[in-house]
């Protein structure tokens, strides 16, 4: 059951250039060094500084796995190291997560019944 974690956060208006720069950067080295799907999420509508990030894991404990080696890579920690301190507006990031729902198994019953 996949996993999705799905990050919003506001970029400063003076570190638009920079902040965007930066997400490209996370996104290659995290689909390179990484086994999962990572995806920038720029607004069609709503707030034009507000982007998000789209992450999607096999599962919840591939989910932990990946984010512990993640946090610790030094490399990685230098590239959000100055993306979160520097290019996004404090206390703008908000993370939900959510589940794909698993497919409902037929119901062998009512097959029966159906034919």
């Amino acid at each position: 059951m996949s996993v999705y974690v799905h990050q919003t956060f506001v970029i400063k208006q003076d570190k638009f250039k920079e902040g965007i720069e930066n997400l490209r950067e996370i996104k290659k080295f995290r689909t390179e060094n990484y086994d999962h799907k990572f995806e920038i999420l720029t607004p069609i509508s709503g707030e034009d500084h507000t982007y998000a990030i789209l992450s999607i894991y096999e599962g919840l404990a591939e989910m932990e796995l990946q984010n512990k080696k993640m946090f610790e890579d030094e490399e990685y920690i230098e590239l959000i190291g100055p993306f979160f301190l520097e290019n996004i507006e404090q206390g703008s990031m908000y993370t939900q997560i959510y589940r794909s729902l698993s497919e409902r198994k037929p119901d062998k019953k009512k097959e029966k019944e159906q034919k």
